[in-house]
């Protein structure tokens, strides 16, 4: 919890660090945290009446309130504001005013939530579930400090600058890498393993229902005294000299870990600065540039989907060791100490101030030579054959390949389910296709379709004025056409007949393919397992697609082929599933070679399976793994049962399928000619 009460107030000190984006456990009081940051934030000055929060000494020239002239200024906190998960965009960016329009028939604005946020804090709870639409409109305003409308006729531009702070659980899925980027800092929490530390938070959380009032009374002194040192590390940090050296280390720190683009060197230099006018200094040291690197570069380093935050810290002090202020020369003495000139203390610096890089071949990189070294000899000589797991027998898990890009699979029709990139679907965006009375609640308003409703019955209705006479069935809204996510379910045969080690490695790559392929369609995703005995859900449906590639990391193969039990294990969680959310459709995506064993007619059981399945309407795929000279062509037959298409290995990359039509049109072409 240090690291993130330590990010929430240099953010607070120096609101150009960028937010914070929270990661951690459920039930570790991340909220609490980021709620309690509003109380200690210094009050702004403001243009009394203005609904944007304009700074009198510097209003926005666009500000729809503007202009600005002769008014006076009113003080008021620093807005903490919330941005529920679905909440929906016309809330978060603002709309017209519909009841100033219709009633007194003039044009409005009604302010959002990016607008009541200015110069205050923006917070998303569970910020990785935010629909990828919301995420849109805040990396153009996080990108841009302006929020720019263009909807129902009205066009308006106004300042949107914000600390961003978000939470989230990474068991519940990753944020996009666009979004994951605009965050200044991110910091890493778990509960305390330590009894007498947990002891004291649950008295505490006791205390405070007992008499909340009380509770807050006991700890206010502390609180403004935090509140006091935010002020005066304000004060001090334009005068906070960022020298040459550190500056060095920071870019060097930066080139060294291989992060994208230049945000994090200037984020780590903001850092820095904040760090050093917190702790009351007025130059940054290669502590503060060690802590910056700590919270600014971890999610940074992330090269695809699968890999987690992290920062190697022995490399961290390679490099500022490397780039560390030089040391005058010295004569070498001898103290008969048997220490040489440059040990003055523990770290090999004067007082033990840093970390020397090393001088034996056994770092990192040593390892890493060794290991190619041993990949080299094992290449040189030859494998021995592996051996197909018997039906009792059980293999180690295998290395998966390199994932690549896949084949788009979708599912038929339109659906109505949550927002995505996979099939189509009736979204809350996307393009208007067409108007309809609503049904249910109104949730978008069709201006238009509406002024048409009701304009025929205008002077029936004794109009008089500019306001309209409306009916409630004059109302119309909006149908919107975009793409849904949907749950993909992997059915994933890890029989003995797959066991092969290198069919095996191809299948792993192909599944952890499709994996990614999930997790940049927003899909939910789960994973079925059969093999042995009987098959097992190695994993729910959940939206954390990390997760599921850990899983398949971890498969071992071996044993018999259950088909049958692996296909009615799956029809059982989407049933349940449907149960869940109704409007979330299935991708059904079996990874076999159609082999089943078990029972003397296994292969028409798993057929009649499949016909269950395919009795549903669920979507299927079957992923072929069929190898070798003789192919049965039994995964064909079960994609036939399932109403699905079968896609062999080779047919699934995307690149593949891309070359095959253009060697065709090629070929077209040249005949034609």
């Amino acid at each position: 919890m240090d690291d993130l009460r330590l990010g929430l107030l240099l953010n607070a000190v120096s609101p150009a660090v960028g937010g914070v984006l929270v990661r951690g456990e459920k039930g570790t009081a991340k909220s609490t945290m980021v709620r309690a940051l509003a109380g200690l934030l210094p009050s702004i000055a403001t243009v009394a009446g203005c609904r944007f929060a304009c700074d009198p000494a510097s209003p926005d020239p666009q500000c729809p309130d503007g202009p600005h002239s002769d008014r006076g200024t009113a003080e008021r906190p620093a807005f903490l504001v919330e941005l529920p998960v679905g909440v929906s965009e016309d809330r978060v960016v603002g709309s017209l005013d519909l009841e100033r329009a219709l009633a007194e028939g003039v044009k409005a604005y009604e302010p959002g939530l990016l607008a009541k946020a200015h110069r205050g804090v923006l917070y998303i709870d569970e910020v990785n579930l935010l629909q990828d639409h919301l995420v849109d409109l805040l990396l153009d305003a996080a990108a841009m400090g302006r929020s720019y409308v263009e909807r129902e006729g009205v066009s308006v531009r106004h300042a949107a600058r914000f600390l961003l702070v978000g939470t989230m659980n990474p068991e519940e899925g990753e944020l996009r890498p666009q979004l994951l980027d605009r965050f200044g800092l991110t910091v890493e929490i778990a509960a305390t393993r330590d009894a007498d530390e947990r002891a004291e938070v649950v008295r505490r959380r006791l205390a405070y229902d007992a008499d909340p009032a009380a509770f807050a009374t006991s700890w206010a002194g502390e609180e403004l005294a935090l509140a006091e040192r935010i002020g005066a590390a304000r004060e001090l940090l334009p005068t906070v000299e960022l020298s040459d050296l550190a500056l060095r280390q920071i870019t060097a720190v930066c080139a060294a870990f291989e992060v994208d683009g230049l945000r994090a060197d200037i984020v780590m230099a903001r850092t820095a600065v904040a760090l050093a006018a917190w702790a009351g200094r007025t130059e940054v040291l290669e502590e503060d540039v060690r802590t910056a690197a700590r919270l600014a570069l971890p999610h940074r380093r992330r090269r695809n989907p699968f890999d987690a935050p992290g920062l190697d810290q022995e490399q961290l002090e390679r490099t500022l060791a490397e780039h560390h202020e030089p040391q005058e020369p010295q004569e070498p003495e001898d103290s008969g100490d048997g220490q040489g000139p440059d040990d003055d203390g523990p770290g090999g610096g004067p007082g033990g101030g840093g970390s020397p890089a090393p001088s034996e071949p056994d770092g990192p990189a040593a390892s890493d030579s060794s290991a190619d070294s041993s990949a080299e000899g094992s290449a040189e000589t030859p494998a021995p054959p592996q051996q197909r797991p018997g039906p009792g027998r059980e293999s180690s898990p295998v290395a998966s390949e390199h994932p690549y890009r896949t084949r788009l699979f979708k599912v038929d029709g339109t659906g109505r389910g949550a927002q995505g990139r996979r099939s189509a679907a009736e979204t809350d965006a996307g393009h208007t296709v067409r108007a309809r009375r609503p049904q249910g609640r109104l949730a978008r308003l069709h201006l238009s379709a509406t002024l048409r409703a009701a304009a025929p019955h205008q002077v029936a209705r004794g109009r008089a004025g500019r306001a309209l006479v409306l009916r409630r069935d004059d109302l119309r809204e909006q149908v919107r056409r975009g793409r849904e996510s949907n749950l993909v379910l992997f059915v994933v045969d890890a029989s003995g007949s797959m066991a092969a080690r290198q069919r095996m490695t191809a299948v792993k790559g192909a599944v952890l393919s499709l994996l990614m392929d999930a997790y940049q369609r927003r899909d939910k995703i789960g994973m079925v397992t059969f093999r042995g005995s009987g098959a097992e859900l190695a994993l729910p449906p959940t939206s954390s697609v990390e997760v599921g590639a850990a899983r398949l990391e971890q498969l071992p193969t071996g044993g018999r082929t259950p088909l049958e039990a692996g296909l009615l294990r799956a029809h059982e969680v989407l049933r349940v599933e449907r149960l869940r959310d109704p409007d979330r459709r299935a991708l059904l995506v079996v990874v076999t070679d159609g082999r089943a064993t078990g029972a003397r007619d296994a292969v028409a059981r798993s057929h009649r399976a499949a016909g269950l399945l395919a009795g549903q309407g669920v979507a299927a795929v079957v992923l072929d793994c069929e190898s070798g000279p003789v192919r049965l062509g039994l995964a064909r037959e079960l994609a036939a049962h399932l109403n699905g298409d079968a896609v062999s290995l080779d047919e699934l990359r995307a690149e593949g399928v891309a070359s095959l039509v253009r060697e065709t049109r090629t070929t077209m072409m040249r005949k034609a000619a």
